[in-house]
């Protein structure tokens, strides 16, 4: 038996080198060790499994002596778990040194990293995949692989171009039959020109022609310049240890302050162990444990891992059905009864099939890759996806304790309450018993979730139906049933009765009905259950009923040659299997000459070490010696009076340091984004949960933290204001900042309008979501120096608000940021406050301090983008012209002030979207209410205001029976025309955009194709729309339009480039480094941008607005206008000289070799002006979506973009811009739902943020993006207004809303629902459009009984 203290050590071995694992560390995650020996690669993005960043590859020697190989979450992987394994991160690939892995080199040429955080997971997916299997994995096995890794930025496309180049080909896919095939399924291609060399687009399996169309990443490689890296040689495989393959597992025991860790190899020390500590808890993968040992911050003392217990392992098919060891992973169980099915009777294959498909969706591969069966069914979750199918199948549990006999019970009775089941303290769950179907015995699985891909159900189901003959000729009746539901109860349960009413009966509509009706009287989900969605999922388990009945029938009627289904064709879409073909795209995009460097595809500078692993974040900056750790204590109240903080507690824990609050800082505790209406640590009164109260520092995380939640607070609750609502009927505005716009005589135009139509248009909040959570790094230096290292998206905040907290002047305190893993708005502001409180303990004890915010406290305390609401009036010619519009608009700002202002003032200028409005009232309400203060977002408020105005539009086209889209090229600006807030537009490029992407899009025959499917199916609806944008560019405060930028040249030849701009995935650095390049006439690869600090750059805004390649751009072009005037001469004089001899030439001279550059935008005024913006930018997108009426679950079939982004600096980062804001916004319109403790919520205390993770939040994964992505960049549209960065525009936010074509094409889905259940008219669908929302639009007979067609979902707003 190894112990610490043992002859034989346990070890790992990491990248190929060999590690003794540490004593004491039971509770530790392999993560946490991987990032304490300096391989940061691997990162925290979660902390619970959900969003791949921190995948790595565990490869272990087998029983039988073969490898297996799997991508794992290390965040979850307990640092035990992997003793005798050879564990490959980021790192162990490759690198820029010494070569790059050939899927590192793929990613990194195929532009599919961005800000490159989450990156290097999805490296390790690939490469996980590429090295479990013998041959090339299909398209569809890569897009699987990569379903438990997230994205922000790049919208997954260029991700999955760069990985196919992987894949098996399949000749197949380039016959007549698929392209057939491709276009029956909506997603024909426009017409191209026929193929000069007979190519065929590996994006898309078409002829092609790429001319100027990027298509595919070998695209990408081409036209790189010298950036591009070649490796001098491939990095070399990591191999498996030789000792490792010699080491046959050993019994593990090692003892700690916090847990100990066994790991027994036989079933008879298992039972020992388990009755020597009835209470330890099992771990296979760590999935349950790990969540509740890191944010319920469990005590688990003694942890005994089963991975290796021979019996437990064991999966071995029989005449019967197969019997499944409890350690067998759900991957091993998922790729078993999917090759068993090939070996087995037909009639036996349904149960192996419906665990399969019921797996597909089980989390993502890391998670299945180590979860065991045994746990799923143990921790007895409600809606365990498995557990239905367990009881629904007639399996068997075995049970085995020391000194008890095997205990066999039947799945159905296993369950006794939430996460109770009947397993004695000492027993353990050895083996399940799963039998296969019988002859004409059918079982389906069903889950419905937010998101189909990594996630958790809302309702999920088993049911199987045994058919017998009656008697009569081809007659056939139910001989046997049985229905178990998960996610309508405290555990999953069956439904008997239910299940008695349809025995005996035929599968006829009369059986449904039956049958309906006896489980609408058996599954009854209380108003206030946890979870909410009663209607919802009331109708799931309906739906799901009728399903099952349809299938049964139609999978009878396949079998038994004389049998009919009673159920007409058309019924048949509801049973339609989710089939996604990969997914696919195309890039349009202007050449350019290959001489010039602007408007070349240039990659990511840092592209080669964000793939690598090796491109530095904030928290993986190695602490100086005597680092600190820090954690917040936030409040636990949504409002209260502070009666008492007691820090001695916190005090007593070992290892902590200081506890530091409002008292102890040295500055002012007065902060504020633009009015100091906040406090850094609340004094008397906490506005919110999660506000901060004070800071603890430790000498490690651990002991930061528990000291954090050791401090006591004394409460005294007040009256909390929890959404708009609430504020509205309050009355609580934020006083003096509620900005508005006034044009023409809004009162009279309506009262001389011939239709004037009200109402209220609602929407949700969205999640930043960036993947890098917020960081800082405090560093004291000489005489009250300090810099800080922040993940900040504005250093000039953070700067502004260490010196006033810590009373320094500013020429003291420098603020340095390298790069952002994503930011979208949320580190503009809300991240400054997190760096001022680590500021404090470093300043006043003189020591380093490092703070790290998990993902669940970041979500809770640093603000959304803002939820909306508006109420309205509009007033209409008889033919559709839009006379008037009068709307009070309301935002839910939280606590303070922030932002919301200018968030307001942009949402007031973009409430036109693009129609001309005569006459208009928009009155802008800031609402104050009781939650975190929400902030700046990409589109800052222009979504939201456009969003309002086409749910106008779209009520208006239906009330009127005028076709929406004639509706809006009626009311569509021209060249010329005069915003409602006095802007001329110039360079109009609205029904450009909106001409081109109906003709690239083929609108006119899918618009009938559509009608055709919606027609020959009942309850599948395809829905089609077009979205047109227009986007004002520049800060609508004034003063923030300027920038600085600082350049030096070297005699080397080679350029340092510096700018008040932050790197944060959007290619900043790119475009500003091929502005100077152009400009010095040098080559790209020798300017390079190091990083963002404020001792460089004075005059600084935040990275944000979308006009930073103008700003610092322009400023950087300023300084080398300076630098080519003092070298001018020189160029003169060595015409045939490098720049290097240029540059040497003039150092000999003595001239200056350095340039601050300089630029504010001109001729602009700010809002309440004529002219806020300098320029527009303008969009059209097409959308078309299929979806399932009867569970509102959806994919998009298609998305064609056109984007006006003007003489494009870098279209490569520019469509990766466009694909990732348009995902983005697809997921803010359609997916992304935040649920906060109100009024709607009462089952989330009060104030609470419940959505606080990717468990329960959740963005798009690779699987919803549309399976055909084009993106066309508008030529031809030169900004005359910014010619100096070569009449670019900006291109980060404009493209966002355009992702809420999807939520109108789904709108559309839901009409032709409703007409077949004969509903007519205009319905309210407020956003997002998530699966609960879509099938109760969808109102059939089967949602009915719970909720009618005007039903509203309750949403925190």
């Amino acid at each position: 038996m190894v112990t610490a203290s043992s002859d034989v050590d346990p070890i790992v071995y990491i990248n190929g080198k060999r590690y003794v694992l540490p004593p004491g560390r039971a509770e530790w995650t392999l993560l946490q060790y991987l990032r304490e020996v300096g391989l940061t690669g691997t990162k925290l993005g979660c902390g619970e499994g959900g969003c791949g960043a921190c995948t790595v590859m565990v490869s272990t020697c087998e029983p039988d002596s073969s490898l297996l190989h799997r991508a794992v979450n290390a965040c979850l992987c307990p640092l035990y778990g992997v003793e005798g394994a050879h564990v490959v991160t980021v790192e162990g690939l490759g690198n820029p040194r010494d070569g790059l892995h050939p899927v590192q080199a793929r990613l990194a040429l195929a532009h599919g990293s961005q800000c490159g955080f989450c990156t290097p997971g999805f490296v390790m997916s690939m490469y996980a995949l590429l090295r479990s299997k013998p041959e090339p994995p299909t398209e569809h096995e890569i897009e699987e692989a990569l379903a438990g890794n997230l994205c922000r930025c790049t919208g997954y496309r260029p991700i999955l171009d760069a990985f196919r180049a992987f894949a098996k080909v399949d000749p197949g896919a380039y016959t007549e039959e698929a392209l057939a095939a491709h276009k029956a399924n909506g997603m024909e291609a426009p017409a191209v020109p026929a193929p000069t060399n007979g190519a065929v687009c590996p994006s898309t399996g078409k002829p092609c022609d790429c001319g100027g169309v990027v298509s595919h990443s070998e695209d990408k490689g081409q036209g790189m310049g010298p950036t591009t890296r070649t490796p001098g040689k491939q990095s070399a495989e990591p191999i498996f240890p030789a000792e490792l393959r010699r080491r046959r597992p050993l019994e593990l025991s090692i003892p700690g302050p916090q847990a100990a860790w066994f790991r027994p190899t036989t079933l008879d020390r298992l039972l020992e162990l388990k009755k020597e500590y009835p209470h330890a808890k099992l771990v296979i993968g760590n999935t349950e444990v790990g969540i509740e040992l890191k944010f319920k911050h469990a005590a688990y003392p003694v942890l005994i891992g089963v991975t290796h217990v021979a019996e437990m392992n064991e999966l071995t098919p029989g005449e019967k059905g197969v019997t499944v060891g409890a350690s067998v992973t759900l991957t091993r169980l998922m790729e078993s009864f999917a090759a068993l099915r090939a070996s087995v009777a037909p009639h036996q294959r349904p149960v192996l099939a419906a665990v399969v498909e019921q797996l597909r969706y089980f989390a993502g591969p890391p998670i299945r890759n180590t979860a065991g069966l045994g746990g799923n069914v143990a921790t007895a979750s409600p809606i365990s996806d498995l557990n239905p199918l367990w009881m629904a199948a007639g399996a068997t549990f075995f049970l085995r304790g020391r000194g008890t006999p095997e205990r066999a019970v039947s799945a159905r009775d296993f369950f006794l309450g939430y996460r109770t089941v009947d397993m004695q303290p000492h027993e353990v769950l050895v083996k399940i018993f799963v039998p296969y179907t019988a002859e004409h015995e059918y079982i389906k699985e069903f889950k419905q979730a937010h998101r189909r891909d990594d996630d958790i159900a809302i309702v999920n189901a088993g049911i199987r139906i045994r058919m017998a003959p009656s008697g009569e000729e081809g007659a056939w009746v139910v001989a046997d049933a049985s229905l178990a539901f998960g996610g309508v109860a405290a555990k999953s349960i069956m439904a008997p009765r239910a299940a008695a009413a349809l025995v005996g009966q035929p599968l006829d509509p009369a059986a449904v009905q039956r049958a309906l009706a006896a489980v609408r009287e058996e599954v009854v989900i209380a108003p206030s259950a946890p979870g909410g969605m009663v209607e919802f999922r009331q109708s799931l388990v309906s739906s799901f009923l009728f399903k099952a009945i349809v299938h049964a029938a139609h999978a009878l009627a396949e079998d038994v040659e004389a049998y009919a289904s009673a159920f007409p064709p058309s019924y048949a879409s509801a049973i339609t299997p989710y089939s996604r073909p990969p997914s696919c795209g195309l890039q349009y995009h202007s050449a350019v000459p290959e001489e010039d460097v602007v408007g070349q595809p240039y990659r990511h500078m840092a592209a080669d070490l964000q793939v690598c692993g090796e491109a530095q974040y904030t928290d993986d900056i190695p602490p100086p010696p005597g680092t600190l750790h820090a954690a917040l204590v936030p409040s636990t109240q949504a409002h209260a009076r502070l009666l008492g903080v007691d820090k001695g507690p916190a005090l007593l824990v070992p290892g902590v340091v200081g506890v530091f609050t409002a008292e102890d800082v040295p500055g002012g505790n007065d902060i504020g984004a633009v009015a100091h209406d906040e406090e850094l640590f609340a004094t008397e009164i906490v506005p919110c949960v999660g506000h901060p109260i004070g800071v603890v520092v430790a000498e490690t995380e651990a002991a930061a933290r528990a000291g954090a939640r050791a401090v006591a607070v004394r409460y005294e609750p007040l009256p909390a204001l929890l959404d708009i609502d609430d504020a509205i009927a309050a009355g609580s505005f934020i006083e003096g900042w509620g900005h508005s716009v006034h044009s023409g005589d809004c009162a009279l135009a309506l009262e001389a309008s011939d239709v004037v139509l009200e109402g209220w248009v609602k929407m949700g909040g969205q999640e930043h979501f960036y993947l890098e959570p917020n960081a800082s790094l405090v560093i004291p230096g000489e005489g009250g120096e300090v810099t800080s290292f922040s993940s900040s998206q504005c250093p000039d905040k953070h700067h502004r608000y260490l010196a006033h907290v810590l009373g320094l002047p500013m020429h003291k305190v420098t603020v340095r940021t390298k790069r952002l893993g994503g930011g979208f708005g949320g580190k503009e502001t809300r991240s400054a406050f997190v760096n001022a409180a680590a500021a404090v303990p470093a300043h006043l004890l003189r020591r380093p301090v490092r703070i790290c915010l998990d993902r669940d406290e970041d979500m809770h305390i640093t603000g959304q983008r803002h939820a909306f609401a508006a109420k309205y009036r509009i007033g209409l010619s008889s033919a559709g012209e839009i006379r008037a519009l009068d709307v009070d608009i309301y935002n839910n700002a939280g606590y303070s002030l922030d932002l919301s202002f200018s968030i307001m003032d942009r949402a007031l200028t973009h409430i036109d979207s693009v129609y001309r409005i005569p006459a208009i009232r928009a009155q802008g309400w800031l609402c104050k209410t009781n939650q975190s203060t929400h902030t700046a977002f990409r589109g800052f408020g222009g979504p939201q205001g456009m969003l309002i105005m086409e749910q106008i539009m779209e009520r208006v086209a239906k009330e009127m029976d005028i076709p929406l889209n004639t509706l809006r090229e009626r009311n569509m600006y021209n060249e010329g025309d005069v915003t409602h807030f006095g802007q001329r537009l110039e360079g109009c490029q609205a029904r450009r955009c909106w001409e081109e992407v109906h003709t690239l899009s083929g609108w006119a025959a899918r618009e009938a194709d559509v009608a055709a499917f919606n027609a020959a199916n009942r309850f599948r609806k395809r829905g089609l729309s077009l979205l047109p944008t227009k986007f004002g560019i520049s800060f609508t405060t004034k003063f923030m339009n300027q920038a600085g930028a600082l350049i030096h040249c070297y005699t080397d030849g080679t350029v340092l480039v510096t700018h008040g701009g932050v790197e944060m995935g959007q290619g900043l650095h790119t475009k500003v480094a091929q502005v100077v390049a152009h400009a010095l006439q040098i080559p790209l690869a020798q300017v390079y941008i190091a990083e963002t600090a404020t001792d460089k750059i004075p005059n600084a805004s935040p990275t944000a607005a979308s006009a930073s390649s103008d700003l610092y751009g322009a400023a950087a072009a300023d300084a080398c206008a300076q630098l080519n005037a003092r070298l001018e001469p020189y160029r003169a004089k060595l015409q045939d000289k490098s720049f290097k001899d240029i540059v040497n030439a003039a150092y000999l001279d003595r001239v200056d070799l350095s340039a601050h550059g300089f630029y504010s935008t001109p001729d602009i005024g700010g809002f309440g002006s004529e002219k806020p913006y300098n320029y527009f930018c303008y969009g059209a997108a097409v959308a078309e979506v299929e979806v399932d009426t009867l569970t509102g679950d959806f994919h998009v079939l298609r998305a064609d973009v056109v984007m006006d982004v003007g003489k494009s600096l870098n279209p490569a980062i520019d469509i990766g811009q466009v694909e990732g804001a348009f995902v983005q916004g697809m997921g803010w319109s359609c997916i992304e739902e935040l649920v906060w403790g109100d009024k709607k919520h009462p089952w989330v205390k009060p104030g609470w943020l419940f959505t606080r993770g990717p468990g329960t939040y959740k963005i798009p994964s690779v699987n919803d993006i549309p399976v055909d992505f084009r993106v066309m960049l508008l030529r031809n549209s030169h900004c005359h207004r910014t010619p100096q960065v070569h009449s670019s525009k900006a291109v980060g936010e404009p493209p966002f809303y355009l992702g809420a074509s999807v939520f109108f094409a789904l709108k559309n889905a839901a009409y032709a629902a409703r007409q077949d259940a004969g509903l007519e008219g205009w319905f309210r669908l407020d956003s997002p459009a998530t699966p609960e929302r879509i099938r109760m639009a969808c109102c059939d007979e089967l949602s009915g009984p719970f909720a009618g067609p005007d039903f509203q979902a309750l949403a925190s707003c």
